[in-house]
């Protein structure tokens, strides 16, 4: 097996690389004075113009469309590439996603068809449009298959009824991607269906935003009547649970490399400091404690980074079985840079507790990634029951 990057790849990360210091990394100060002033609103922790700005200079230097097919204007570079841009971005604490934000392009890509190509799936990967996908409810988390929110067929339209809850970028959506019951009966196997639901459809409405820990401001959405025609059937009636799974899959990937990123932030200020800092007048570099938390951090982030790269390189490859990969990089990842931020916080004492460092920040944002995209017990239980039932796998 051969461990090293591609030199296009190396040179992808050098770009993205810079691009992270020299345009996200400035934008730091404002991002931190914003998500502390913000409150209970959903105010926006990168200024709207800041933000068309970034986009223009990612377009400008090649960074848009990474994962997007060439047929639709992009560099079709693979998951592989995918995850080497993700880490590097998240070596800045500003929220910049590139466009398109995936994953919902890899259900997209895969499920729209006809018309649906032309309204949706084309502007959303130029970045023209954005998307969000409505899954959870407030009795349906960690079990997507209980959703109760139902889609019924009236008068030649499919009516949806429900509510869901923790939607990030619903309300800056253009369109949704809304997980439904089709039929009760067979639930997740044959009975759940996924739905385009334009911004704005007559029953739609997003009231309420859930202020949680972090930099994070998700929705609560609600549908009284939503009707929408044949035409916004996603994919096939009654086939949307494994498209779904699919997508948390890719997302579940990109959150063990936002991770990777954080910690590399971390390190990045634990080292030199550990090697300046002197109390009882030897530096924090010489303290037995202070070199298990480097020695460990290194560790645990070069063993997530070379399981996500292997997943990633599945995925390039085409093989369809790696859910079990999937739950667990997100397992590891995030776990790994929860010990890693607290580590970094621990060295530096009580400026570690400031806004003046991005490590307080970091600390916050990584403790949902334990929780979204189902949280670290429902992963160990999917990744023992899949073993248990299947046996060690031969690779």
């Amino acid at each position: 097996m051969d461990f090293t990057l591609p030199e296009e790849l190396r040179m992808l990360r050098e770009t993205v690389a810079r691009f992270a210091r020299e345009e996200l990394r400035p934008l730091e100060k404002d991002v931190i004075r914003r998500e502390a002033e913000r409150g209970l609103t959903d105010a926006p922790l990168i200024d709207p113009e800041a933000e068309k700005a970034l986009n223009r200079k990612a377009k400008e230097i090649g960074l848009y469309g990474i994962d997007v097919p060439e047929e639709y204007g992009g560099q079709n570079l693979g998951m592989l590439a995918k995850a080497v841009v993700i880490e590097e971005l998240k070596t800045s604490i500003t929220p910049y996603v590139l466009p398109p934000d995936s994953p919902n392009l890899y259900m997209l890509r895969e499920q729209c068809k006809g018309e649906q190509i032309r309204k949706y799936f084309i502007p959303y990967a130029k970045g023209e449009k954005k998307s969000a996908i409505a899954i959870t409810e407030p009795g349906a988390g960690s079990d997507p298959a209980a959703m109760k929110t139902r889609a019924e067929r009236r008068n030649g339209k499919w009516v949806i009824n429900g509510q869901k809850i923790f939607i990030s970028n619903a309300r800056k959506a253009d369109f949704l991607i809304v997980m439904a019951v089709t039929d009760p009966a067979k639930g997740s196997r044959g009975g759940i269906t996924a739905f385009l639901v334009d911004q704005g459809t007559k029953g739609l409405s997003i009231p309420t935003v859930f202020n949680t820990i972090g930099e994070h401001a998700p929705y609560g959405v609600f549908f009284d009547d939503v009707e929408v025609s044949d035409d916004q059937v996603l994919g096939e009636v009654g086939n949307g649970f494994g498209p779904m799974q699919n997508r948390l899959g890719v997302r579940r990937m990109e959150i063990a490399c936002r991770s990777l990123g954080f910690a590399r932030r971390c390190m990045e200020l634990m080292i030199p400091y550990a090697n300046e800092r002197v109390t009882f007048g030897k530096p924090l570099a010489e303290r037995q404690a202070v070199q298990w938390w480097i020695a460990d951090s290194f560790q645990e982030m070069e063993m997530v980074r070379l399981i996500t790269w292997r997943l990633a390189c599945k995925i390039d490859k085409g093989e369809t079985n790696w859910r079990r990969d999937a739950a667990m990089v997100k397992l590891q990842g995030s776990e790994m840079i929860a010990r890693v931020a607290d580590r970094a916080m621990q060295l530096f004492g009580g400026m570690g507790m400031t806004k003046d460092l991005p490590l307080e920040y970091i600390a916050r944002a990584c403790r949902a990634y334990r929780v979204y995209e189902g949280p670290s017990e429902v992963h160990r239980w999917f990744i023992a029951r899949d073993l248990l039932r299947n046996g060690m796998p031969a690779d």
